[in-house]
Parts: structure tokens; C-alpha cells; sequence
């Protein structure tokens, strides 16, 4: 008997949150963050391992209907849902009068560890003859800094306070600021219907340019100007959960704007929306309405339908996938580590200051899989390329805790007086 399609669809959804939320829970009790389970539970439920869309009741032939798409279609979109709200919350977490304090230290070893791995990862895909976009886009995805894998490690090993912990969050808040901005950069230029940058002529850079300088500034300006006071109106309309409504309003309109008319990805647009509501008085109010909704539904959908769209056969199947996922990951790992510590070192860190710093500044994590699954959703990279991404922010969200450990022997840089970088960061502890 065919199984009606809104009911494979209840069903797979309950299958993905319950392998979603155990294996990340099985993941933290092994000291792994749960993030790292929760892909894990997609690759195992992928065309990697079992591949469920493929089998039995969740078939995609099932769903022949026009009006009815495949499942894995519409979990794909939900988990996109899911990055425009993660994106979100990551602005609302941004604390931008702490970005103003952060020291040259944090600043530099950001922006290094920002340039290498993307001047890297260029030159590892071109070495394998991928094309230029293609290379761009490894190298954009390589750019990426996971602050929450290394702040949860910090806080474990109780060196959250030290110079180097402060330093490892002030340069992986700057370093994702960072990178979505080279994010949106690529995907407006490689966006622009052209199959190559170099297509390009100097108009189409000036007229993308400026769109992007509009949004920027224009999305700031309203945001500035009337977002509060749209705010104040909203919580007294007699409706519930208006105030939650509004916010996601807010966050949906700005993406569509900053991809549609801004020509910048869409999370960019979200994460504009988060940093102006964090600046208002209701960010406590907003972050009550949109968290649970945010880490109980969409999130785990988005991790686990990374590991859905992934597959490592196609990796494995080859010797020159095998040797360039290997590469990217040493890439990965050796360009985060110099291009944080060498300017660290000339910043006033000793070298074992700068080697810690280098090293919390390792994992990936969700920017990682928000750029690369922006990469597919974009056509800009190809489900091989993204499997090695996958594989890439796996290996390094792993690494990045025992690397940690390794660097920082427990209570050893408490020795050290704490210069801050930041004047306060206990709102980190308590995330």
C-alpha cells in the first residue's frame, strides 16, 4: 500500500530529530561537541551508509505527484529554513561594542587566519585541476572558524579567561564576520550568470558592487532607525507570539532582500537581522522565541540533512578524491594554526601563546557546513567536492578539542595574568 507522502514525511522528520538529538548526545558523552554527532547521524543515514531516502517507505519514487516533491526536497528546504535561523541567532549572539574592544592580537590573527586558508585552498584545488570557481569556493569554505567547539573546550579545561582564551573568541567572532563577508562576496560574483569571475566585464563588478554597498548600508540604516520602535509596537498587538512572529518576518525579509536584490547570500542578510536586534532592549525576549524553535526543530535538520546530501563512496571510490580530501584537510588544519599564529606572534604572544591560539582556532563546525551547503544549494560546488568539505569539518571539529587539550596542559596558561581582549565574556560561559 502507498503511504500517503504527508505521512513518510512525519515519519522521516521524527527519524531524523530522534537520530539527530541521541547521537549528539552520544557525542557529548565521548567529549565531542554534538554537533559532531548530529552529522554523523546524517552520514549514517545518508547515501554514505543506509540511505533511507532510497529504501522502502521513504523512496523518492513514491512521490510521482506534481504537487507532491520528494522528500528529500523538502527536507533540504526545512534545513535551509534552518540556516537562515542559525545565522540569525549567530548575530544576536555578536556582541559588536565587544568587537570594538577586541585587541590587534585577536584582529590579525583573524584576518590571518582567514587569508591563508582561502589563498590555500585555491591553490589546493587548482593543483587537482579543479576549476576557478570551484577552487574559490573550497578556499571560502576553508575561511570558516567554529567559536562554540572552542569555547566549550576552554570552558572544560578552565583556561576560558586566560590571554590565549580570550584572544581564541575575540579572533573566531572577527574571523566569522569575516568570512561571510568573503562568503557573499563569491556568491555575488559567481552568481552573476557567468561561469567564470573572469567572464566578468567592469561594469558587472561595479553594478554588483554597488548593489551589495546599497544593501549593506540600507539594510543598517532601517534596521537602526525603526527596528526598536517597530518592536515596541509589535508586543503590544493582542496576538500571541507576535513578537516571535515579527522577528521572523525580519530575518526572512532580509535574506530575500540581500540575495535577491543585494546579491549576497541570504544567511548574510539573516545575520544583518540578528546584529540589529541584538542591539535593541528586547534581545532577551527574542532569544526565548527563537531559541527553542531554532535547536529543537530546524537545526538538527540542517545537520543531519548535510550528512543526507554527502557522500563519502564517492570520495572513497577514487584515489585522487582519497589524496585530495587529504590534502584539503592538512590545508584546513595547517593554514588555521600559521595564519593564526605567526601574526599572533608578532603581536606580543610568545610562541607557545600563539601555537594555543593557532590551534583553537582549527574547527570548522556549523560556519563550516552553512558556506559549504550554501556552496550546493548554489550549484558553485558539485556533491563531491561537498562530500570533501563534510569530511573536512568532521575531522576538524574532532581534532579541535583534543588539539586543545594537547596545548593547554589543564591550568597551565592560568599562570599566566589574563590580559583580556575582551572586557567581559561571561555571556559566552553561560551560552
Amino acid at each position: 500500500m502507498l503511504v500517503p507522502h504527508l505521512l513518510q514525511l512525519l515519519l522521516l522528520l521524527g527519524l531524523i530529530l530522534v537520530a539527530a538529538k541521541g547521537v549528539g548526545a552520544l557525542s557529548s558523552r565521548f567529549g565531542q561537541p554534538a554537533v559532531f554527532g548530529e552529522i554523523l547521524a546524517g552520514l549514517v543515514l545518508g547515501p554514505t551508509f543506509l540511505n533511507v531516502l532510497g529504501l522502502g517507505i521513504f523512496h523518492e519514487g513514491h512521490a510521482t505527484d506534481p504537487l507532491h516533491p520528494d522528500l528529500g526536497g523538502v527536507i533540504h528546504d526545512l534545513a535551509q529554513v534552518g540556516v537562515i535561523l542559525l545565522m540569525f541567532v549567530a548575530g544576536m549572539e555578536t556582541d559588536l561594542a565587544e568587537m570594538k574592544r577586541v585587541g590587534k592580537v585577536a584582529f590579525w590573527s583573524a584576518a590571518g587566519g582567514v587569508v591563508l586558508p582561502f589563498g590555500l585552498g585555491i591553490l589546493a584545488g587548482r593543483l587537482f585541476g579543479i576549476p576557478w570557481i570551484e577552487s574559490i569556493y573550497i578556499g571560502t569554505v576553508l575561511t570558516a572558524t567554529s567559536v562554540s567547539i572552542s569555547a566549550q573546550t576552554l570552558m572544560e579545561l578552565g583556561v576560558l579567561r586566560s590571554r590565549e582564551g580570550t584572544a581564541i573568541l575575540g579572533a573566531a567572532v572577527i574571523d566569522d564576520v569575516m568570512g561571510i563577508m568573503v562568503l557573499s562576496l563569491v556568491i555575488g560574483f559567481t552568481g552573476a550568470g557567468s561561469s567564470s569571475v573572469g567572464e566578468l566585464g567592469v561594469g558587472s563588478f561595479l553594478l554588483i558592487g554597488l548593489r551589495m554597498i546599497l544593501f549593506f548600508v540600507g539594510g543598517w540604516f532601517v534596521g537602526r532607525r525603526y527596528l526598536e520602535k517597530a518592536t515596541q509596537g509589535i508586543r503590544r498587538l493582542p496576538a500571541s507570539q507576535a513578537l516571535t512572529a515579527f522577528v521572523l518576518l525580519v530575518a526572512f525579509v532580509y535574506a530575500f532582500v540581500a540575495e535577491y536584490l543585494g546579491r549576497v547570500a541570504a544567511i548574510t542578510g539573516s545575520y544583518m537581522a540578528g546584529l540589529l536586534f541584538a542591539q535593541t532592549r528586547f534581545k532577551a525576549e527574542i532569544d526565548r522565541g527563537i531559541n527553542p524553535l531554532t535547536y529543537s526543530l530546524f537545526v538538527p535538520i540542517f545537520f543531519v540533512d548535510i550528512g543526507l546530501q554527502a557522500n563519502g563512496r564517492e570520495i572513497f571510490g577514487s584515489w585522487r578524491m582519497v589524496l585530495l580530501c587529504t590534502v584539503v584537510i592538512l590545508v584546513a588544519i595547517v593554514g588555521k594554526v600559521a595564519g593564526c599564529a605567526v601574526p599572533a606572534s608578532f603581536s606580543g604572544f610568545s610562541a607557545r601563546e600563539s601555537l594555543r591560539l593557532g590551534v583553537g582556532m582549527i574547527s570548522r563546525g556549523e560556519v563550516g557546513l552553512i558556506v559549504a551547503g550554501y556552496g550546493l544549494a548554489a550549484g558553485v560546488i558539485p556533491r563531491d567536492v561537498f562530500s570533501i568539505m563534510v569530511v573536512m569539518v568532521l575531522v576538524t571539529t574532532m581534532i579541535t578539542p583534543l588539539g586543545l587539550r594537547r596545548v593547554f596542559p589543564k591550568g597551565a596558561a592560568l599562570a599566566v595574568q589574563p590580559e583580556p581582549v575582551f572586557e567581559s565574556i561571561s555571556h559566552i560561559e553561560t551560552d
